[in-house]
């Protein structure tokens, strides 16, 4: 199949243009065309020059004066205001390229959400379009604001624009998804479950976390890692009744993974509707990220249960604790590397490494 070319130049010819060319055809004055239309010479003029546009209701007496059909002179009218508008848009986009190196383009790109257009103002169009705003303003309002705030030293260091990206990639992939009206008490059934089925094969669990959470209002997604972005998962709101939670694979075993989730769990349940929680670990860095960090710890492994930890010595006793308490060998071996009771080469292997499917 033959390659189609569109072509946007940076010009507008303005409808008088063509109307002060058909009058010296015509042999008609601009008087001759004034006397013809009851319009003022003033007027006709002034749509000559481009400094008054032609209206529904002058290009009907054109039609009627001159011969040319009202629709024809309508069209051209249309045709210039968009190229004066294109033209002051393009000028706009060229004096925010230097934006361009606050996102991860190349990465857009590779995953074909950007085509990597030469034209710079065009690459900056696609990148407003791919984060669905109008302008950088728009950009550092609805993006770049909520990126700069995320919480803890290491979060000062990452790229907010990445981070941006990251969470945008989010919000598209969560856009056909289907779920319930959020439902706190069904929230909570279903993380019951969901613990359960972490002795499952972690693509099970996965699919399975995704649609439980879906039956209780809350949208949950598997967003690949974009370099440099550095996060780990997040959490917001959607509508009033539509929650999401987002996951990277950024420590690449199935216990930062499941922790990380019900850490994410405990935000939609405990802190409000307003707020975007990134996480970039799970550094306790104020008040709701500890909350969440120990709604997650006592969800995985109970208060009750958690005295038995410093007894744990061997390969056998771990997975036996882990099997009386329903839950994977690998969440068990996090937790005693965190509490500083197991070095983290000790029992690595009983943790499940992740990789992300190749299609």
């Amino acid at each position: 199949m033959p390659k189609t070319y569109t072509c946007s130049p940076d010009y507008a010819v303005p409808p008088g243009d063509t109307l002060k060319e058909l009058l010296e055809t015509k042999s008609i004055s601009q008087a001759d065309l004034a006397c013809r239309t009851g319009l003022t010479e003033k007027m006709i003029s002034q749509i000559i020059n481009a400094t008054t546009p032609i209206t529904y209701e002058v290009a009907a007496k054109f039609e009627l004066a001159i011969g040319v059909p009202a629709r024809f002179w309508n069209n051209r009218e249309l045709i210039y205001r968009e190229a004066l508008v294109r033209i002051e848009e393009t000028k706009r986009l060229e004096g925010a390229i230097e934006w361009l190196k606050q996102i991860p383009v190349k990465v857009l790109v590779e995953r074909q959400l950007m085509t990597g257009a030469k034209d710079k103002a065009s690459l900056v169009r696609e990148a407003l379009r791919f984060f669905g705003v109008s302008d950088i303003a728009a950009w550092h309002k609805r993006w770049g604001e909520p990126c700069v705030q995320f919480r803890g030293r290491e979060a000062q260091q990452r790229r907010p624009g990445y981070v941006a990206a990251w969470l945008r990639l989010g919000e598209i992939q969560a856009e056909p998804i289907e779920s319930a009206p959020y439902d706190a008490m069904a929230f909570k059934a279903a993380l019951a479950e969901i613990r359960r089925l972490t002795t499952e094969n972690i693509a099970t669990w996965a699919k399975e976390a995704t649609r439980l959470c879906a039956t209780a209002g809350v949208v949950v997604i598997f967003t690949k890692e974009i370099p440099n972005a550095g996060v780990s998962g997040a959490t917001r709101w959607l509508s009033r009744d539509r929650a999401l939670i987002q996951l990277s694979l950024k420590f690449k075993t199935d216990d930062h993974l499941i922790f990380t989730f019900f850490h994410e769990a405990g935000h939609v349940l405990l802190h409000g509707k307003r707020r975007i929680f990134v996480e970039f670990g799970l550094r306790s860095d104020n008040e709701e990220e500890r909350e969440a960090n120990a709604f997650a710890r006592d969800r995985l492994i109970p208060p009750e249960a958690s005295g038995r930890l410093v007894y744990l010595k061997t390969r056998s006793q771990i997975q036996e604790f882990a099997r009386s308490l329903g839950i994977a060998a690998g969440v068990v071996v996090g937790r005693l590397e965190h509490d500083g009771l197991a070095h983290p080469a000790h029992f690595h292997d009983l943790k499940r490494k992740l990789t992300w499917k190749t299609q």
